[in-house]
């Protein structure tokens, strides 16, 4: 890749700047409900769940109450909240410097499949571990699905960024964990990192230079 075309870049959250698991959430929901991990599984699939909420489909409440009816759990919200968080680990100082150290040469944008409540504790976890108060902070602009209503790997969802930046693909670099996320990028035209075995910052070292 010619790094010196390169003019913006856009990051993943899960697994690119924070590090998730989604596997403790899904547990975390089988410790509430009476039923096993299985049964969780299943009905996250079968009613869409990730997507109904990434989407902007239900609020917050909606999402919860539907959580407790289908999931048959009896909890309070905060703990509902507790388990749908649960995925979410740490967030290493070293990435938050270099994201710092590549706003001076690039202009930085976040896009993520994500939601409220998730985005609520996420900032919460950055405060805590690195003292910066906001994503929006690290970046020029966050793109957050459930605000526009679309979601990765749909292709519109990268053009409406394109748009809103007023960027071009041919300039900018997109990084994600999801090699879906990544075919459909590249189909109209972003440059593309799949953080996988590295550490994000062990892919952008030469951006630096």
């Amino acid at each position: 890749m010619n790094f010196s075309q390169i003019k913006n870049i856009i990051f993943d959250l899960g697994n690119v700047i924070i590090n998730i698991d989604f596997a403790l959430t899904y547990q975390a929901f089988e410790k509430l409900s009476s039923e096993n991990l299985d049964f969780v599984y299943e009905k996250f699939n079968k009613l869409k769940l990730w997507e109904q909420y990434e989407l902007g489909e239900l609020s917050n409440q909606e999402f919860i109450d539907l959580l407790r009816k289908e999931l048959k759990i009896t909890v309070e919200d905060n703990q509902i909240i507790d388990a749908w968080n649960a995925l979410l680990l740490d967030i290493p100082q070293k990435r938050i410097e270099l994201m710092k150290k590549l706003a001076k040469k690039y202009r930085l944008f976040i896009l993520s499949n994500t939601s409220e409540l998730h985005i609520i504790d996420v900032n919460r976890i950055l405060f805590e571990q690195t003292g910066v108060r906001d994503l929006k902070n690290l970046v020029e602009t966050v793109f957050y699905s459930y605000e526009m209503k679309l979601r990765k790997p749909d292709t519109t969802i990268y053009k409406e960024v394109l748009e809103s930046a007023k960027i071009v693909a041919e300039e900018t670099l997109f990084l994600d964990d999801n090699f879906d996320n990544i075919v459909s990028a590249k189909s109209i035209g972003l440059h593309c990192i799949h953080v996988t075995d590295k550490d994000m910052c062990d892919y952008l070292e030469d951006y630096l230079d």
